[in-house]
C-alpha cells in the first residue's frame, strides 16, 4: 500500500534532531553579541548566557511538550492560537514576523561592519550592497542545500576549535593568572551590577535564536513524543556551554570591555590580540560568511511566513500572498524584507535592532510557557508539579529578560503591538471566518 502523501515521511532520528539544531543556531552564534552585551554586562558576558541558557531549557521544555499535543503545527503561533484563541495567536504571530523581519536587517548591519574590517568602504555603500545581495539572491530562489549548510557548520566548528587553542596558548604565556582575574567573566565585583547583567541577558538570547525550530520537524520525526523535547533541550544545552567557553576566552584575552575598535565585531579584535592578523581574519571571514548565510536564509524565511499570512488573508492577500510564477517564490515580500533592513541597516545599530528582535522572540516564549501550564496542568489531567512550575518558572524569567530590555526597544516593541493589535481588531471578522475555514 503506498504510503498517503499528505503525510511527511518520519526518518529523522534524535541525533539528527540535534544536528539540525545545531546547524540552525551555528557554533558561532555568541560571537557576533559579545561586544555589545560585555559592554551591556559590564563584562560578565559569561554570566549572562549562562542566564539566558537558563530562560531558554524552561522555554524549550515548553516547546517539546507543546509539540506532543500540536505535532503538525511546530510553532509558537500554532501553540498560543490553540491554547488561548485567534487574537492571542494572532499577536503572538505579529511578533514573530518583528523577529523575522530584524534578522536580516543586523545581518545586514553585522555584514557591512565586518566587510569594512577587510575593505573601508563608507558603510552605506556596504549595507546596499548586502542587502541588495540577500534579495538578489533570494529573488532567483537561491538555497543553500542541507549538506552545504552541515559542512558549514563543521568548518565553523574546526575554526572555533583552533581559535580556543590558540586564545589557550596566549593566556598561558601572560604572566601568572590571578584567581580574580580567572572569575571576573563571572563575577567582578568592581563592575557587577544585577541591572547591568540583565540588560546583558536579554540580548546575550540572540545566542539562542534558532533552538524552537526544532519542533517544526515534529511530523518527520521518530517518536516525536519524546525526541523533540529531549532534542530542544539537548541543543540549548550544547549551545550554552559551547558559547559559555567562547565568550569566557574571549573576556580574559580582551578583559577591558569599556574599549573595542569596533563593538558590533568585537570578537574578530579579540581573537586577533590572541593570534595576530591571521586569526583575526579567520574568524572575521568566518563570521561573516556565517553571517551572509544567515541572512540570506532569514530573510527568504520572512517572505515565506509573511506569504503564509497573506495567503491565508491575515495581511492583504494581493500583495502579501503574491507568488512569483517563474521563480515559486514570494518575490514581493522579498523586496519588502530587502527594503526594510536597508533602510533599518542605515537608522538604527545593531544593538537596538538585536533587542527588538528579541522583543518579539520573548514574546512568543513567553506565549508557548503559557500555552504548556494551560494545556496541561490547568486543562489536562495530569498535574504533577513540574507542568505547573517549570512554564511558570519559564514565563516568569521570559518575562523579567523582556523587561530588561532597554526602554527604546520596549517603546518600539510596544509601538508594533499596538499595531498589530489595531490590525487584527479591525479584521476580526475575516480572521474568525479564516480559522473556521481550517
Amino acid at each position: 500500500m503506498e504510503q498517503d502523501a499528505s503525510h511527511l515521511k518520519r526518518s529523522l532520528r534524535l541525533w539528527d534532531l540535534i544536528f539540525y539544531g545545531i546547524i540552525v543556531i551555528q557554533p558561532t552564534a555568541p560571537m557576533p553579541v559579545f561586544g555589545v552585551v560585555s559592554q551591556e554586562a559590564r563584562g560578565h558576558v559569561v554570566t549572562a548566557v549562562l542566564a539566558a541558557m537558563v530562560a531558554m531549557l524552561l522555554t524549550a521544555i515548553s516547546y517539546g511538550r507543546m509539540a506532543r499535543c500540536y505535532p503538525s503545527a511546530g510553532s509558537a503561533y500554532a501553540y498560543v492560537r490553540g491554547e488561548f484563541g485567534v487574537f492571542a495567536g494572532f499577536l503572538t504571530g505579529w511578533g514573530i514576523v518583528l523577529d523575522y523581519l530584524l534578522n536580516p536587517l543586523i545581518c545586514t548591519i553585522w555584514c557591512s561592519k565586518a566587510a569594512a574590517n577587510l575593505l573601508p568602504i563608507p558603510y552605506p555603500l556596504w549595507a546596499l550592497f548586502f542587502a541588495l545581495l540577500f534579495t538578489l539572491l533570494n529573488l532567483r530562489g537561491v538555497e543553500a542545500s542541507a549538506r552545504t549548510n552541515r559542512w558549514l557548520a563543521i568548518l565553523m566548528g574546526a575554526v572555533v576549535a583552533g581559535m580556543l587553542v590558540v586564545m589557550a596558548r596566549y593566556l598561558l604565556h601572560l604572566t601568572p593568572l590571578a584567581p580574580n582575574f580567572l572569575i571576573a567573566p563571572f563575577y567582578n565585583p568592581d563592575t557587577f551590577s544585577w541591572k547591568a547583567v540583565s540588560t546583558g541577558t536579554a540580548i546575550a538570547t540572540l545566542t539562542y535564536i534558532g533552538f524552537d525550530s526544532i519542533s517544526t520537524l515534529s511530523e518527520e520525526a521518530i517518536d516525536p513524543e519524546r525526541n523533540v523535547l529531549r532534542a530542544t533541550v539537548l541543543v540549548c544545552l550544547f549551545t550554552g556551554l559551547i558559547a559559555a567557553i567562547e565568550v569566557y576566552a574571549g573576556q580574559l584575552v580582551w578583559p577591558d570591555f569599556r574599549h573595542y575598535p569596533d563593538v558590533d565585531t568585537a570578537y574578530s579584535f579579540v581573537a586577533g590580540r590572541a593570534g595576530g592578523r591571521w586569526l583575526f581574519h579567520l574568524v572575521n571571514d568566518t563570521l561573516l560568511v556565517a553571517t551572509i548565510g544567515s541572512g540570506v536564509g532569514s530573510q527568504l524565511g520572512a517572505a515565506r511566513l509573511l506569504y503564509g499570512m497573506g495567503r491565508d488573508n491575515a495581511l492583504p492577500r494581493r500583495f502579501f500572498g503574491h507568488i512569483d510564477a517563474r521563480t515559486k517564490v514570494p518575490s514581493y515580500n522579498v523586496l519588502f524584507s530587502g527594503v526594510i533592513a536597508l533602510v533599518g541597516a542605515l537608522l538604527i545599530t545593531y544593538q537596538l535592532g538585536a533587542e527588538l528582535l528579541n522583543f518579539g522572540a520573548f514574546l512568543a516564549f513567553t506565549g508557548v510557557n503559557a500555552a504548556a501550564f494551560s494545556h496541561y496542568f490547568a486543562k489536562g489531567k495530569d498535574r504533577g508539579w513540574s507542568y505547573a512550575v517549570l512554564p511558570l518558572a519559564g514565563c516568569a524569567v521570559c518575562l523579567y529578560i523582556w523587561w530588561s530590555l532597554r526602554w527604546q526597544a520596549r517603546l518600539v516593541g510596544a509601538t508594533w503591538l499596538i499595531l498589530g493589535a489595531t490590525y487584527a481588531l479591525t479584521r476580526r471578522q475575516a480572521l474568525t471566518n479564516t480559522i473556521q475555514q481550517e
